[in-house]
């Protein structure tokens, strides 16, 4: 019996130009992570770090280190949550499954291969098939450019995820130093109405004051002792919110902040026409256009398909002892005898309208939010602005021409102390305006898709000239 070789040249050249076609999509040596550290550096000037190799994490916990050897500032903040937060290293991951489902679109089906051998009596019957699905060969460069169309997609939602993080960093920051702020001052408060409450009593045992006046100075203390308490817990959240933002625990948590928040800048620059630069520059609105154009491209593929599900197309090379060597080809087709396609292609156009739509919500939404904080970042600024130039100042010449008044004995240490009181409300509404300007901001910044316009950035800080408790410890002795 004569051996018949297989598969002939024709054969062989076929599938030597199919492999070389499927070696045109492979794995990119940053697995499309040039985009979020692109984006963290051209918008916020910081470094965003793929963490994949021990390497990778010694680079990261040095580098974190070296920035908490010193009081943290909220820049550090935003550079340490982009390095350590490990939901934002998760949301990476979909990078390397975007890739993934890219580089496997742009692979061929792999071929079947039958043989079988029968005999009856003398006669012997060799069979042999080689099949290959066409339908996935046709349809190959629609399949990749639909899935390359997604992995840009989510390109871009890894960066908005960092975005996103960089600005909750912020807000965190804000709301720890805001919080410890108050708690220094609800501190002083209550050294202050001690001291006050110890000179009453002091007083009404020498039977120079009333017990009213002696019981609203003990009121006013355990109240100053309640309210400590609960700044103090306030601070307490407000730093652990931070602490998970950034992604740190153990020893990395005694980080040390500031006493205060940056200063209010000296002038609120105009930002014209922002609505215009949300819409170029946001990247959830980049990010849903391209999920329509691939669902545009998915009814297409869908559209084409809608009669031929499975198309397949055969190579045979039988061998019988009685009739000798044959070959030919076979080509298997599914009949759309039943389903017409009609429900898929229904199915896709609902897709994409669906798609269509919420490209339009997204795009509405975003001009929505860019109004809304923008009129929070001016009515905020000139709220901070008011307490800084008006109320602040005003509160404390009241203060130092009463401390005239008692140095010259016009008037007397609980003068002093009522002052103090009156204080407390103005102060803390100076802080609260100071923290609630940097979150609007902040809200702003992520309006318009992460960073201002540069004329955002250009301004001066101010010297605050916040008023302190006063404190009685050296007139009641």
């Amino acid at each position: 019996m004569k051996r018949t070789p297989f598969p002939d040249s024709r054969v062989i050249a076929a599938v030597t130009v199919l492999v070389v076609l499927t070696g045109c999509t492979t794995f990119s040596k940053d697995g499309g992570f040039d985009t979020v550290s692109n984006t963290a550096s051209q918008r916020l000037g910081k470094d965003a770090v793929l963490v994949r190799t021990d390497e990778n994490r010694s680079a990261v916990a040095r580098r974190t280190q070296e920035l908490l050897s010193r009081p943290l500032s909220m820049d550090d903040a935003v550079q340490i949550a982009l390095l350590n937060n490990r939901g934002l290293q998760a949301s990476y991951s979909d990078l390397g499954i975007a890739e993934a489902d890219l580089v496997q679109a742009g692979r061929l089906p792999n071929p079947g291969f039958t043989f079988s051998r029968t005999h009856g009596g003398s006669d012997l019957s060799i069979s042999r098939t080689f099949t290959l699905g066409l339908l996935s060969v046709l349809t190959l460069p629609l399949a990749t450019r639909i899935e390359s169309g997604r992995f840009e997609q989510t390109r871009l939602l890894a960066a908005d995820a960092m975005l996103k993080v960089a600005a909750d960093a912020r807000r965190a920051y804000i709301g720890a130093v805001a919080t410890k702020q108050s708690a220094g001052y609800a501190e002083q408060v209550k050294d202050s109405a001690q001291a006050g409450a110890e000179l009453a009593q002091r007083m009404l045992q020498a039977g120079n004051f009333s017990k009213l006046d002696y019981a609203r100075e003990q009121a006013f203390y355990a109240q100053a002792v309640a309210q400590l308490a609960k700044a103090r817990q306030q601070s307490v959240s407000a730093r652990e919110t931070l602490t998970r933002t950034m992604g740190l625990w153990g020893s990395q948590a005694e980080y040390d902040l500031p006493e205060r928040l940056p200063d209010l800048p000296a002038t609120r620059p105009e930002l014209p026409d922002l609505e215009r630069f949300a819409m170029e520059n946001r990247l959830d609105i980049q990010a849903a256009k391209l999920q329509t154009q691939g669902v545009a491209r998915s009814l297409g593929l869908s559209r084409a398909t809608r009669f031929i599900n499975a198309l397949d197309v055969g190579y045979q090379n039988n061998f019988t002892s009685s009739d000798g060597r044959e070959r030919g080809y076979e080509i298997s087709v599914e009949i759309p005898l039943f389903d017409w396609g009609a429900s898929k292609v229904a199915r896709a156009e609902a897709i994409y309208l669906r798609s269509a739509n919420r490209v339009a919500e997204t795009a509405i939404n975003a001009r929505s939010e860019v109004r809304e904080s923008y009129s929070a970042y001016v009515t905020n600024y000139d709220v901070a602005k008011h307490y800084r130039d008006e109320v602040v100042p005003i509160r404390k010449t009241m203060s130092d021409e009463l401390l005239l008044r008692y140095n010259g004995m016009l008037a007397s240490v609980f003068e002093l102390l009522a002052d103090s009181r009156d204080q407390i409300g103005a102060v803390n509404s100076a802080i609260d305006a100071l923290r609630d300007y940097w979150l609007a901001q902040t809200d702003l910044q992520q309006a318009l898709g992460g960073r201002l316009p540069p004329l955002a950035m250009a301004s001066a800080p101010f010297v605050s000239t916040a008023p302190q408790a006063s404190s009685t410890d050296s007139e009641g002795q």
